[in-house]
């Protein structure tokens, strides 16, 4: 495997990664993250997991449009956490059984 992630063709590398940036576009990309201090990377990995949040709590809202904030937090965090340990931290569950 190179250091690149990039590749000319968007299928898949023996890893799996799709890969559909232009190699001179990540030189760009790659040469911005090297600029940036240890506190900016961490403001924009801090920024994308709010987004990644903010798509999950959507696309649950889509999908149960009347479920209340507790709700909506729980399905959320089931996306990440399995059916039993929701059950022992939160006594909740995606099936509704206890």
């Amino acid at each position: 495997m190179t250091d690149s992630l990039a590749c000319d063709d968007p299928v898949p590398n023996d890893d799996g990664r799709v890969c559909d940036t232009p190699p001179d576009i990540e030189a760009y990309l790659v040469d911005g993250y090297r600029r940036m201090s240890p506190a900016e990377k961490m403001d924009r990995v801090r920024a994308l997991n709010r987004a990644v949040l903010a798509l999950a709590e959507a696309d649950v809202r889509r999908r149960h449009p009347k479920a209340d904030r507790r709700e909506v937090a729980l399905r959320v965090a089931a996306r990440w956490l399995d059916a039993e340990a929701m059950r022992q931290a939160f006594g909740w569950s995606p099936e509704g059984t206890p």
